[in-house]
């Protein structure tokens, strides 16, 4: 009976010691926002615009060619953290200037550790062929 209980709190130990930053989400909140892609061509550095005040840390969105994305600024290394993440001058990756993790900005995938999970990606739709929109 005492290495039954020895083993229910050992598996417990490690259970509970897998719980850490890496189980921490970036928080759900609404996100409805439009812009026009003339406003989008004028306001957009190196095919990015940063919209402040939406989501949880601003919005990223991103012409790939084929269309858009947009992604959370919040970084997925540390959510709780008061760093957004920030385009690259290349303009094709994203870094967060807390923990230099870095994350490409066609898909929000990791690039450079220490992450290991995507942005958090946004929906992305046109309506009339003219408004982009975002949202979740």
């Amino acid at each position: 009976m005492s290495k039954g209980w020895v083993r229910v709190v050992s598996m417990f130990l490690v259970m509970l010691g897998g719980c850490g930053k890496e189980s921490e989400n970036i928080p759900n909140v609404f996100v409805q926002y439009s812009v026009t892609v003339q406003e989008f061509n004028i306001k957009a550095v190196n095919r990015v615009l940063l919209v402040p005040g939406h989501g949880v840390k601003g919005l990223m969105i991103v012409a790939t060619g084929s269309g858009y994305v947009a992604f959370d600024r919040c970084s997925s290394v540390s959510p709780q953290s008061a760093c957004a993440v920030e385009p690259d001058d290349n303009g094709i990756t994203a870094t967060d200037q807390c923990t230099g993790a870095k994350y490409l900005l066609t898909d929000g995938t990791p690039q450079k550790a220490p992450a290991v999970r995507s942005l958090k990606m946004y929906t992305t739709s046109f309506r009339g062929g003219q408004v982009i929109n975002v949202s979740n």
